[in-house]
């Protein structure tokens, strides 16, 4: 909030890394989130801290995020996390069911991948990086960019 961007802090330098394998800088893609603010957890000073949004905040915002992609005419939309999968495609199942495949809003493609938070986290993350990495593929593929044999062999 205090940057006035989303993605700044760890998940931010990790999106940033993700980005810039793919052959990409910050400044190529748009970046937004699903809600246009961060949910409060209580009354008072949250600091870095936040909440999943309710499914009524999703379905507010929602308007909101259309409009961008109406405006910004993107290629392909990769939906990072749970929570942009079910605010965005309205997809109640499973992130794993969801992903490494095609989806699409607005004729506009969507790719559903793990939130770079999970992959900071995770338990087993040799194998998630891979996963993820798996859906940027497929969306390289997607925007026609050519993958070269580094890039379609990272954490393999």
């Amino acid at each position: 909030e205090v940057q006035g961007k989303p993605f700044v802090g760890p998940s931010g330098q990790l999106l940033n890394k993700i980005i810039y394998a793919m052959g990409l800088n910050r400044e190529d893609v748009y970046i937004s989130n699903i809600v246009k603010f961060r949910p409060k957890i209580n009354a008072g000073n949250q600091g870095a801290s936040n909440r999943k949004p309710s499914n009524d905040e999703m379905r507010i915002s929602l308007p909101f995020i259309l409009e961008e992609i109406d405006v910004i005419k993107p290629i392909v939309v990769i939906a990072l996390g749970g929570t942009a999968m079910q605010g965005l495609l309205n997809i109640n199942g499973t992130l794993s069911s969801a992903r490494g495949k095609s989806h699409e809003t607005q004729g506009t493609k969507v790719i559903v991948t793990y939130h770079p938070s999970f992959l900071l986290r995770s338990k087993s993350p040799s194998r998630d990086k891979r996963k993820l990495w798996e859906d940027m593929l497929l969306a390289m593929n997607l925007l026609g960019m050519k993958i070269t044999e580094k890039q379609n062999n990272y954490f393999k």
